[in-house]
Parts: structure tokens; C-alpha cells; sequence
């Protein structure tokens, strides 16, 4: 659970390395909700893999999830 919610706290800061030193926060608990189901149940297999690897896997699976989350990561610039 620590790790899902390590990615969600990547999706809540850009991605530029400058940007990326400066901004360090978690997404909002509503965007940690949005996504929560969606990890558990399209990327349980690569949860220990890493933030980016969990982030990768929603873009993949972005048919499948939730408007939900699918509105965080767009709001997120993914």
C-alpha cells in the first residue's frame, strides 16, 4: 500500500527535474481514492516494481480504469 501510494504522489508533481526537486507532495486523498482500485486490481503484479512502473501500468490499462482516476492522471498531465 506504501508504494501505491508513493505513485500517486507522482502523479501530483511534474515531471521536470527541476520542478520534481521543489515539489515533493502526495496527491490529494480524492486522488489517492479516485486510483486506489484501479492499482489493486489492473497492476497488483508490478506494485513492488516502483512508482514509474505503477504509473506506467495505469497509462496502459487507461481503457480499463476509472473516470476517476483517468481524470487524475489527465489533471496530472499523463
Amino acid at each position: 500500500m506504501r508504494k501505491f501510494l508513493l505513485a500517486l504522489a507522482l502523479l501530483s508533481i511534474p515531471l521536470s527535474s527541476g520542478a520534481f526537486a521543489q515539489q515533493q507532495t502526495r496527491g490529494t486523498p480524492d486522488e489517492q481514492k479516485a486510483c486506489t482500485r484501479d492499482v489493486q486490481r489492473h497492476c497488483r503484479a508490478v506494485i513492488d516494481q516502483g512508482d514509474f512502473t505503477i504509473l506506467a501500468c495505469l497509462q496502459q490499462n487507461r481503457t480499463k480504469i476509472s473516470a476517476a482516476c483517468d481524470q487524475v492522471l489527465k489533471t496530472h498531465g499523463q
